[in-house]
């Protein structure tokens, strides 16, 4: 068995254990999290907890079972392993941050993120497992980024949507909005893995991604950071972030790298 189907292995069974790991921890925190926001009044969010986690909690099961397959690829020395590592891999990464958000407002242990630490490694070594390029890590830990936050831009409109039946406008916005983040993100981790096979959609898609996080984000931030808040707002990180990739992705020397890899045996 060559080096790196051997370290593809030691990859594989690190990410069935923490799966198993963050199975073990989501079932823990579900109602431990749910319970600690209803206790301050703040059932608008305990509602948001219950949906979010349980879909946290079926992706993060579902990318356990992808390491397995995974394990029986790298042991079998086939090349599409590390591919569907890394894409294992990109959903344990929202899987283990996101739970720790509510944990920290609500003052409790934040246990996931040890899944999330070990999976950003995890993440990096299919890569390099894989051969692929500097500069595509690059570009696809960014669009990572936007994919995290802009799954998080979906989560609070959950919450707010229960609190703003006095203002007609904006609960249905947050409505509207709601699922066009969580498309949006989707749209982001494809992007990536678009990106990784090479795919002449890649850059397309990548703009069809940016574009849900901004539709979504900058209504949201804008009018969360200067009506509600009064200061920088959580909802911008993504399409601020998003709108910086989309500029990114037009420039003609991204097309020009990404044909470099495309091209690359």
């Amino acid at each position: 068995m060559k080096r790196k189907d051997q370290f593809g292995v030691l990859i594989s069974i690190a990410g069935v254990l923490i799966g198993l790991l963050f199975f073990y921890l989501i079932a823990k925190q579900y109602n431990l999290v749910i319970d600690a926001h209803a206790a301050i009044g703040r059932t608008d969010e305990a509602t948001s907890v219950s949906i979010t986690f349980a879909v946290l909690g079926w992706l993060g099961v579902t990318s356990t079972a992808i390491w397995v397959a995974v394990l029986y690829g790298f042991i079998q020395k086939e090349k599409w392993s590390w591919f569907w590592g890394t894409v294992a891999a990109t959903i344990q990464l929202l899987t283990g941050f996101f739970p720790a958000i509510p944990a920290m407002d609500s003052q409790l242990p934040m246990p996931t993120l040890s899944v999330f630490g070990v999976a950003l490694i995890l993440w990096f070594g299919t890569l390099l497992i894989g051969g692929v390029d500097k500069r595509i890590i690059a570009l696809s830990f960014a669009a990572g980024l936007a994919y995290v936050l802009t799954f998080i831009d979906g989560v609070a409109p959950i919450s707010k949507y229960t609190t703003s039946h006095d203002n007609p406008f904006w609960n249905g916005m947050y409505v509207m909005t709601q699922q066009v983040s969580w498309w949006g993100a989707v749209a982001w981790a494809i992007f990536i893995f678009a990106l990784l096979k090479k795919k002449s959609w890649a850059i397309p898609l990548g703009l069809f991604a940016s574009s849900m996080s901004m539709l979504a984000g900058y209504p949201l931030g804008l009018h969360n950071a200067l009506v509600e808040v009064h200061r920088f707002s959580m909802f911008l990180p993504a399409p601020i972030i998003s709108s910086a990739l989309m500029v990114y992705l037009l420039l003609p020397s991204t097309k020009k790298m990404i044909e470099q890899w495309s091209a690359k045996a």
